[in-house]
């Protein structure tokens, strides 16, 4: 079935907020291999010019991979979550992001198509903190492989 083209442009406000800590940052850079002391160590993040401990680039995925799932598993989208396959992602920060900052997630489907028996559908998500700064935009491409493929 393909997906229901009249969801682009679809919104999705944040529904919490995520409360950065030190132990969250500590148990994503484990569990990624990196033993950068920005990541671990809030001396060495403080005489690196950061507040408190640096979170690795990646880290906001915790926060973007729970929105995207909210997306994808609505009914009435008609996405075939088993034939779904990730074909793209991309961040671009603002600032960085620390222990102790206050983050949401918004997010809207910026386009729907459909090429070669595949449904793409392009996400597009805001993360900002307490103050309503910007802090990363985040962009997502999902393909849905054909019954075909």
């Amino acid at each position: 079935m393909p997906l229901d083209q009249t969801f682009t442009g679809r919104s999705y406000p944040p529904v919490e907020k995520y409360h950065v800590s030190r132990e969250k940052i500590r148990e994503f850079a484990d569990a990624i291999g990196d033993p950068n002391p920005l990541f671990h160590d809030p001396a060495a993040a403080r005489a690196a010019g950061h507040p408190d401990v640096l979170a690795p680039p990646t880290f906001l995925t915790l926060l973007n991979l729970p929105k995207i799932n909210s997306i994808v598993s609505d009914p009435a989208l008609g996405l075939d979550y088993s034939r779904m396959v990730h074909g793209d992602q991309g961040f671009r920060y603002e600032r960085p992001v620390h222990a102790g900052d206050v983050l949401e997630i918004s997010a809207r489907i910026e386009g729907i198509m459909a090429r070669a028996g595949n449904d793409f559908i392009n996400l597009h998500a805001e993360i900002t903190d307490s103050g309503g700064e910007l802090v990363c935009t985040t962009r997502a491409q999902l393909v849905v492989r054909g019954e075909d493929a």
